[in-house]
């Protein structure tokens, strides 16, 4: 890794993370605190009366159980969602911005080469990510822990968050190819941001019902089940290490273009 670019990085992005870390804190604890098993009947009565607007979010099955409760109100939308836009943020600033101002030169007249300067972005972007989430995952076990002390199934939601990593992994590595491969950022992030927000928003339709369900298979986003995945059902985990395996493949064909393509000065 390359010391001197990380810390410059780690200084330059650092005020970005805490500012997702307090929304997620914001929509996080909110959520986890209306979380209450008597409503359970008056939450799926009113599901009854709005099925489409629930289901394009994911929050067509509420619980009684404190898992569920999240599951149904944090990982349908929320935390894919606002994870992403960080990520898009990350890759503009690691990579993008460098390459479209004609600045990534600058790194390259140092004595560290393409592949050193490139994968070091790719650490900061994933090392970033995973703070990020392992946040997410830790304020909600202790938001669960004080408001509702027991109720939470930690180590199902923490496979979950596992989960949650991967698919932003998956994501992340999408957007920073991408931005590894073209000069402007209108394509270098465009393309990105667009093929994930279009996948996010097939997703959404998919669950809409049951006609639209076969839009599912036009989005990876059904790699990531947390209901599957908090059942322990062995697909749904392999998916997850698929979404991994991906993520390494996205990165490598990512610093494989860097390293051979011309760039603007």
């Amino acid at each position: 890794m390359v010391g001197p670019l990380i810390k410059r990085e780690i200084k330059s992005n650092y005020k970005i993370l805490i500012i997702f870390m307090a929304i997620l804190t914001m929509y996080g604890s909110i959520i986890t605190s209306m979380f209450d098993p008597r409503l359970g009947e008056g939450m799926n009565a009113l599901a009854e009366s709005m099925p489409e607007f629930f289901a394009a979010f994911g929050m067509q099955n509420p619980s009684t159980e404190l898992i569920d409760f999240l599951v149904n109100y944090l990982y349908g939308f929320i935390f894919i969602m606002i994870p992403f836009i960080f990520t898009l943020i990350m890759c503009h600033r690691l990579v993008a911005r460098y390459i479209d101002r004609g600045s990534m030169a600058y790194f390259l007249n140092t004595h560290y080469n393409r592949t050193q300067i490139i994968l070091n972005q790719a650490f900061i972007l994933v090392k970033s990510i995973g703070i990020l989430i392992l946040y997410a995952t830790v304020m909600v076990i202790v938001c669960s822990e004080v408001m509702f002390g027991g109720k939470l199934d930690i180590e199902k939601f923490i496979v979950l968050n596992i989960g949650l990593l991967c698919l932003h992994l998956f994501l992340g590595s999408m957007c920073f190819m991408f931005a590894c491969i073209f000069n402007e950022i209108k394509y270098s992030i465009g393309i990105g941001a667009g093929l994930g927000l279009l996948f996010i928003l097939i997703q959404m339709m998919s669950q809409v019902s049951e006609d639209a369900d076969f839009l599912k298979y036009f989005t990876p986003l059904t790699l990531f089940n947390p209901d599957g995945i908090i059942a322990y059902e062995t697909e749904s985990l392999m998916y997850i290490v698929l979404l991994a395996v991906i993520s390494i493949v996205f990165i490598s064909v990512g610093t494989v273009v860097f390293k051979k393509r011309d760039l603007p000065l």
